[in-house]
């Protein structure tokens, strides 16, 4: 059968990925927005279907003014004994912790904290040992990645942090994981940054603390050389195998705005590459060391069907699964109906690193309409294309002495600009669209049964090349000024 990358589309970076039975779990970075770190299931590696989060209680993660792409890295998904483990860092705080579950469908624990430094946290079990790994400095100052053995009920270490690898030369080294395959040990891990130059490199030994001797055709995955392609920084690689023997591995990647466009405005995305050991213990990935946007592979069983969707509304997502908020909400600002939602906007704004009263959900493909009924009582209300408190567009609808008014407003760095504003009448109720393309943004209201442009943006000034930072572009409703109220209806993003 042919399957499609991204297997998840939008911004759901570094996955890491477990197997229980027949069923595959997955995690995703999630950085200043919260609940924080999506959690997903899948049957087949291809349908993923989202069950939850990791953090879903503030005493599990510090969120408050946390700079845009600070807050919770590139986490490891673990099953142990009966429980699973998912291990990150809150890279704001400088923090390693893990959380636990027995029942992956129910709440996690209180976080459980490492003394390690570094970033993007590994766990190996074996023989009733527990080894952590992260990128950074050991206890002799030596860098590369490091490793030690700790207590898995305290978190308290029991050796000294070791540095057992050093990469190939990449810049970045990151992104470690272990493995034990055929009485090997193999170090997965990522170099170049997560940007184009991004690349999957592994080493091989026969301890676990090494020493580990390269793969010698390293990177073992990289589209770093495919000028011209739509995806590009393919890296960040957690090896899995199914029920049927065969590996893969799932990783991130992005999808740049067009062939010449070598921008991305939505995000970092996970994308399933097939793995290939050879009888000399080394592996190669997917097509000649590059990841491809259509695999066909006989691993799959013919009568699996990919599926895709296509149209997200309020009456077919969930509050606590597809949506997000900024940092750490103020839930008596939110009243969130079946149908319906009510903001309760603050005087914090989208330009503030604070919590406005913000809810989310992921722009998923480039090609979309997006449209939602709002009526003010006061203040703003509106929708955001949001990238971060410096790079945001916004639709809204606003009212002051004045009167009310409909604006287009860009915030591209220092510069924040109303493009465009439309009297309304005394009816303060509007149909907000936004029809979004791989280079474009349109935005529209309509009224008395017509459409009304206000303007157009260009998406390159939301991607990560502009902007910085390693989110993707969340479309937002929201609320702001003080005592600032407005209802939301009808919401729909259609993907084309």
């Amino acid at each position: 059968m042919k399957y499609n990358n991204p297997v998840i589309k939008g911004f759901y970076p570094d996955p890491s990925v477990c197997k229980v039975e027949d069923t595959y779990y997955l995690v995703c970075s999630s950085m200043q927005y919260f609940p924080g770190v999506p959690l997903f299931e899948s049957k087949d590696l291809i349908n993923w279907n989202q069950i939850g989060h990791c953090l879903t209680r503030k005493s599990q993660i510090q969120l408050d003014k946390v700079n845009s792409s600070g807050g919770v890295f590139a986490p490891t998904l673990r099953y142990n004994n009966g429980r699973f483990y998912m291990t990150t860092t809150n890279d704001t705080t400088h923090q390693n912790f893990y959380v636990w579950t027995d029942d992956i469908y129910s709440e996690w624990s209180e976080p459980v904290n490492v003394d390690q430094g570094g970033i993007d946290p590994d766990l190996y079990f074996e023989d009733g040992k527990t080894f952590f790994m992260s990128n950074g400095t050991d206890d002799s100052g030596i860098g590369g990645i490091i490793q030690c053995e700790i207590d898995i009920e305290t978190g308290s270490k029991l050796s000294p942090s070791r540095s057992i690898w050093q990469g190939t030369g990449g810049r970045y080294l990151e992104a470690p994981h272990m493995y034990k395959i055929n009485g090997k040990y193999y170090l997965v891990a990522a170099e170049g940054g997560t940007e184009f130059g991004h690349m999957v490199t592994y080493a091989c030994g026969d301890s676990i603390s090494g020493p580990f001797e390269a793969y010698p055709h390293n990177p073992v995955l990289t589209n770093r050389n495919l000028g011209g392609y739509e995806l590009q920084a393919v890296g960040h690689g957690d090896l899995i195998q199914d029920n049927n023997h065969n590996w893969w591995m799932l990783h991130l990647g992005f999808r740049q705005s067009g062939q010449w466009s070598t921008f991305h405005h939505l995000g970092r995305e996970v994308f399933l590459t097939p793995i290939t050991f050879g009888e000399d213990g080394w592996f190669t990935a997917g097509h000649k060391g590059t990841t491809l946007t259509c695999f066909e592979t006989d691993r799959i069983p013919s009568d699996v069907v990919q599926k895709e969707k296509k149209s997200f509304t309020f009456e077919n997502t969930e509050w606590d699964k597809e949506w997000c908020y900024l940092r750490q909400p103020h839930s008596q600002n939110y009243l969130l109906e079946q149908n319906k939602i009510t903001l309760k906007g603050t005087e914090i704004t989208l330009d503030q690193v604070g919590s406005p009263t913000f809810l989310g959900i992921r722009q998923k493909d480039f090609n979309a309409v997006i449209s939602c009924d709002v009526s003010l009582a006061n203040g703003e209300a509106g929708i955001t294309l949001y990238m971060d408190e410096n790079h945001h567009y916004d639709l809204a609808i606003r009212k002051d002495d004045n009167g009310c008014k409909v604006i287009e407003r860009l915030n591209i760095g220092d510069i924040k600009s109303i493009e465009n504003e439309v009297d309304l009448d005394s009816d303060h109720h509007v149909t907000l669209v936004i029809k979004a393309s791989n280079d474009r943004y349109s935005f529209l209201i309509q009224a008395d049964g017509k459409e009304i442009l206000l303007g157009t943006a260009q998406t390159k000034y939301l991607s990560s090349e502009v902007a910085g930072g390693f989110t993707g572009v969340i479309i937002g409703l929201y609320a702001s000024g003080k005592d600032s109220s407005a209802e939301f209806s009808k919401f729909k993003c259609d993907y084309i």
